[in-house]
């Protein structure tokens, strides 16, 4: 009996550690795509503007917080930037995030 409570304790702490990685990785393609989408919006303070967009996906669950926020960003500056290229730009960043968090 020892042996599945320990194997259910090891299925259960891989299960925190993997959603505590996919969390993390979240916030940091969040702060990238902050990070890419002020440069081209000519942000002074990128880093200020990158936590705004990690805020914003704290709205609801799923992307489409984050997306509508930096899509009315550009609009309202009239950068052309399409939902579809954002969306791009979300699992490119995505796969970015990844490689940072496993190479830490």
């Amino acid at each position: 009996m020892t042996g599945m409570n320990d194997r259910e304790k090891a299925f259960e702490n891989k299960f925190a550690h993997d959603e505590e990685m996919k969390f993390k990785a979240v916030a940091r393609r969040n702060k990238l795509l902050g990070l890419w989408a002020a440069e081209k919006l000519g942000k002074a303070d990128a880093a200020a503007y990158a936590k705004e967009v990690v805020a914003a996906d704290l709205l609801e669950a799923g992307d489409q917080d984050v997306i509508r926020k930096v899509k009315a960003d550009f609009d309202a500056a009239s950068v052309a930037v399409s939902e579809a290229e954002l969306t791009a730009k979300l699992a490119e960043f995505y796969a970015e995030a990844a490689r940072q968090l496993f190479d830490e």
